[in-house]
């Protein structure tokens, strides 16, 4: 077990991966450091399903990292991200556990499992200028036209595509220098759902948020301060959902709509897995249909054949 120095869980939304890796934390008494993208936000928890409650198993709490760490409205970056994990990664080391990562965000994962060497980008006034007319799908189209990495699974927002197009032109601009970042040995386990139950389990949760609340969420977080541009900013539920409260969308067209998005973001985090493995990294696809003991017992056995 000592041999490997991080255990990932990955899949696409709805997959069931944070149950699987609470579950597996208990079993091996460890922590959990989220791979969320949007779960960093504060207050953001019924849009970005938290679902904290997972993280408690038979009254104990599995503890957790780099969730609720940023203040809604706050852009939030890779970099960032990479700085973070870092620190909670030491922290749970420290404790001679063996960390779990967990999540969907396909370039927060990538950029800690292959230790990618990154700069903070600064804003280039001129390029967003010069791409403000553009359209999303215009905006998605240039962004596949460059070589170097970008999570375009969240790029679902004029502004994110702007500010990812904006980060590309600044790693063709600037070479980044070395810089420190451990080689992780990690064991990474994927969660595989097919696509119809996928779907399903999708529609069902959407249906159960909604019932919780999840509209009354964004009223609040606009009734904090967030500006309404800044929620659709993130994209997803937080995109529908603020078009509905301002009044840009009836609920109906919110839900048609968000339901779309959402099975069409559970797709591209697939095709970002898929091509992990074609840029080297070696997944071990799991069912989630199969028990919780036979997911755990599948992991001890790869951590035993290294």
């Amino acid at each position: 077990m000592p041999d490997y120095d991080l255990i990932a869980i990955l899949g696409p939304t709805a997959s069931g991966k944070t149950p699987f890796a609470t579950a597996l934390a208990h079993k091996l008494n460890t922590e959990i450091i989220s791979a969320d993208s949007r779960q960093i936000y504060r207050g953001m928890d019924l849009g970005t399903g938290k679902d904290l409650a997972d993280y408690t198993i038979n009254g104990h709490t599995i503890p957790y990292h780099l969730i609720d760490i940023a203040n809604p409205g706050y852009k939030y970056n890779v970099f960032e991200y990479q700085r973070d994990f870092l620190i909670s990664y030491d922290s749970i080391k420290q404790k001679r556990c063996l960390p779990v990562l967990c999540g969907g965000t396909g370039m927060y994962l990538e950029a800690v499992l292959k230790g990618y060497k990154l700069l903070p980008v600064p804003e280039d006034p001129k390029l967003r200028a010069r791409l403000a007319n553009y359209s999303l799908k215009e905006l998605t189209s240039m962004l596949s036209q460059y070589k170097t990495l970008h999570n375009s699974t969240d790029v679902d927002t004029v502004k994110r595509a702007i500010r990812a197009i904006e980060i590309e032109e600044y790693y063709m601009a600037h070479p980044v220098p070395e810089q420190e970042f451990p080689k992780l040995n990690s064991l990474i386990i994927g969660v595989n759902i097919d696509r119809e139950l996928r779907r399903e389990k999708i529609t069902r949760r959407l249906k159960q948020r909604l019932a919780e609340g999840m509209v009354d969420e964004v009223r609040h977080l606009i009734a904090q301060g967030i500006a309404p541009d800044d929620l659709i900013y993130y994209g997803l539920e937080y995109k529908y959902l603020t078009l509905h409260v301002i009044g840009k969308l009836t609920y109906e067209e919110m839900f048609t709509g968000l339901e779309t998005a959402i099975h069409q973001f559970a797709k591209r985090q697939m095709t970002w897995f898929r091509g992990m493995e074609r840029r080297g990294f070696t997944i071990h696809w799991i069912s989630a249909e199969l028990p919780m003991e036979e997911k755990i017992a599948f992991v001890l056995d790869k951590l035993q054949e290294f």
